[in-house]
Order: structure tokens, then sequence, then C-alpha cells
């Protein structure tokens, strides 16, 4: 996260964000049941059914100065339980140090009321994409993995017209920490490793991405 930037100045003068550390992959929905039953035999109270999720996710953007990094908000609210929002700030991830074996970026995660919209609205913000994420989610000791099927919005503003984005699933193995700690990468790569080859969880340039996507 560019410290010099809005957001970068009022966490460090009155937040303390937390860092999250994190590997992503896909899976083919035609292996997602099978990559679902290897995680429930890895992952805590596998006796039970895994949690599910289905929510709406609005990312919302401010540029500002033309040489800082815009600000994103990831405002995310429930379609299973219609009272329950989020709202998370991601900062950018940090690919540059080899010797790290996850991604790392900071993130400030809050509870929220129904009017967020209105208030980031209302601050500046504008929508910059909106998309349904339908899933699964499992906790390993600090860590989290989801398996999400990602839905693209065919009318803004409405949840029923989607249809997927890929024949794929994304999946995400995640530890939010107050500091960096060589433990969690190590947790975590060893985690990955035991997917294989089912989902290959790895460390994605998503600047790298994106020039991909856009060359094209």
């Amino acid at each position: 996260m560019d410290s010099t930037g809005p957001m970068g100045q009022v966490l460090s003068s009155r937040v303390a964000p937390l860092l999250e550390n994190f590997l992503q992959g896909s899976v083919l929905d035609t292996s997602k049941d099978v990559l679902i039953h290897r995680l429930r035999g890895l992952c805590d109270n596998a006796e039970n059914q895994p949690e599910i999720f289905h929510d709406h996710e609005i990312v919302f953007i401010m540029q500002g100065n033309p040489n800082q990094q815009p600000m994103y908000f990831h405002v995310r609210h429930s379609l299973i339980h219609p009272e329950s929002w989020h709202v998370r700030y991601l900062g950018v991830a940090e690919v540059g140090d080899k010797n790290k074996l996850t991604l790392i970026r900071h993130c400030v995660d809050a509870g929220a009321s129904s009017n967020v919209v209105d208030f980031l609205n209302e601050m500046g913000f504008k929508i910059d994409y909106e998309f349904i994420a339908k899933g699964y989610f499992f906790h390993k000791g600090r860590m989290k993995v989801t398996v999400s099927k990602l839905y693209k919005i065919l009318q803004p503003g409405s949840t029923d017209q989607v249809e997927p984005l890929s024949q794929s699933h994304l999946v995400e193995l995640s530890v939010v920490a107050p500091r960096v700690q060589e433990q969690i990468g190590e947790d975590m790569k060893n985690f990955a490793e035991q997917l294989k080859p089912l989902v290959l969880l790895e460390k994605i340039d998503h600047k790298r991405l994106q020039q991909s996507l856009e060359s094209r």
C-alpha cells in the first residue's frame, strides 16, 4: 500500500491495518466436487457440511492524484442473510520480494449497514464493477479457504440475471495477521502442496495479469 496516498495516511495515523497473506488459483468446474471432498478431509470440522456463501460484491473506486494508486473499497452483501453487509479496504499486493512465499497486502475489514453504498457514493466513490460470488469456505487453524464461482451481472443492480464468468472456480487461501510472520507463509505453502494437482495455489501478479488482459 502506498503510504503517501489518502487512505495510507489515514491508516498510518489512526488505524493499525492488518496484513492479509494470500495465494490464489482455480479449479475446473468438473473437478470442484473432488476439491471440496479433499478440503473437508484436510480442514477443521470435517464431520460437518462445508459452510456456504452467496454474495453480491460491489467494488468502488476513487481516483485521486494521477501519480497515486486508486483507492478501492469492496462491499459485500449476503443474499442468504440480506441484513448482512461488509466493507473491506484492500491495499496493493506486494509481489516484488521473491523470498516471500505468499502475496501480502494491507486490509481493513468492518461490518456495515445497508446504507454503506449511499455513504460511499456521497464520499465520491464510483462503482468500478460488481459480481456475484457463490461457493464454500473452510478453516484450517488460522487459514481460510474459499472456493468461489463468479458470475457476471447482466443487468446493473439486479442480482437475478447473471451468467458464469468462466468454467472454473476461484480458489483462495488466506491468513490475516497483525504483522509479517515467516511461519504463516510456510504453513500456507505446506497446505497448498496438499491440494496439488487439483489446484495450483500461487502468487499471482495482478498488475501483469491486468496488462495481459488489456493487450488482448
